[in-house]
C-alpha cells in the first residue's frame, strides 16, 4: 500500500470515531427525557399514560441519532477502513 491509502484509512477510522461520540449526546438526551418525565408524573399522577408515551417516542426518536453515528462508523470501518 502507498502512502496515500494508509492516509485515507486513517482519517476514516478517526471519522469512525468521531462519529460514536454523537452516541454520548444520544445517552444524556434519553437520561435527561426519562428524568423530566419522572418529574412530570410526581407532579401529575393522572397523566402518566400520556408523559410515558410521549417519552418513548422522544426516546425513540433520540435513539435514531445513535443508529445513524453507528452505521456510518461501520461504513467507514469497512467501505474505506
Amino acid at each position: 500500500m502507498e502512502f496515500n491509502q494508509f492516509f485515507v484509512q486513517g482519517l476514516a477510522l478517526l471519522g469512525a470515531g468521531i462519529a460514536m461520540v454523537a452516541g454520548l449526546g444520544q445517552g444524556i438526551g434519553q437520561g435527561f427525557a426519562a428524568g423530566k418525565a419522572c418529574e412530570a408524573i410526581s407532579r401529575n399522577p393522572e397523566a402518566a399514560g400520556k408523559i410515558q408515551s410521549v417519552m418513548v417516542l422522544g426516546i425513540a426518536l433520540a435513539e435514531t441519532t445513535g443508529i445513524y453515528s453507528l452505521v456510518i462508523a461501520i461504513l467507514l470501518i469497512f467501505v474505506k477502513g
